[in-house]
């Protein structure tokens, strides 16, 4: 009696196992772009004016692995207002608003499923008309962040902020802290460093408000604009 061969279909079922098992590599992510123009903690002077009030901006950045498109994202930092612009290139014009902050990032994306890169975040005073002084950037507050649960140390705790200023002028800070809306005044600080902390006296179980205003030599003035913490 002859026996039937089994190699077929043998090698059949090992092909279609290594087919089933085998899968796609996913895409990589996309690579972190290097920001070029504008340059960081500068005036912005050469922005292209389109009218009384706006300015168009020339953003370069340079091209990320992997990157299909970017996003950049700028934020006024006198207003808090974020926006983004879709860009298929490392450049792209905005038109923004004259003689204000602002800071910027560059977002890349690459396929759908990868992670995007994020850059690192500079900042710029956009100009208007000619000025010789500019008022110091809003301060960054560190600690305690917005909406952070804080536990008082002997009845104070550490507040702390970045500030910078494009003249290099800045000359002191104004304290802000209360429990209603942080327009209480509770110390000043002379600028020492880009980053600076001082201790201020809370009470347990309370809901604070607090803000930093900075000044620089020609008393021009900007604020962090107002975080809350709760104390335990």
């Amino acid at each position: 009696m002859k026996t039937k061969s089994t190699f077929f279909p043998l090698a059949l079922i090992a092909l279609i196992l290594i087919v089933g098992c085998s899968k796609d590599n996913p895409p990589p992510d996309p690579g972190i772009s290097t920001l070029i123009a504008p340059l960081n903690d500068e005036a912005c002077l050469d922005g292209r004016s389109l009218n009384d009030t706006q300015s168009s901006v020339s953003f370069q950045w340079t091209s990320a692995t992997d990157a299909l498109s970017y996003q950049v994202k700028v934020t006024n930092l006198a207003t808090n207002t974020e926006e983004l612009f879709s860009s298929t290139t490392n450049n792209l014009d905005i038109t923004l608003v004259k003689e204000e902050p602002y800071k910027w990032q560059v977002i890349s994306l690459g396929e759908e499923g990868t992670t995007p890169g994020e850059s690192e975040t500079w900042k710029f005073y956009l100009s208007g008309n000619p000025q010789i002084n500019y008022a110091p950037f809003p301060a960054e507050l560190i600690t305690p962040r917005s909406g952070a649960t804080i536990t008082p140390s002997a009845g104070q705790i550490t507040a702390s902020w970045n500030c910078s200023d494009v003249d290099g002028d800045l000359v002191s800070y104004q304290v802000y802290l209360d429990t209603t809306d942080g327009s209480t005044m509770v110390q000043e600080v002379n600028h020492q460093s880009s980053t600076t902390q001082v201790q201020l006296d809370v009470a347990a179980n309370q809901v604070y408000y607090w803000k930093v205003v900075a000044t620089d030599a020609n008393g021009n003035k900007s604020s962090s604009g107002v975080y809350s913490f709760r104390t335990q």
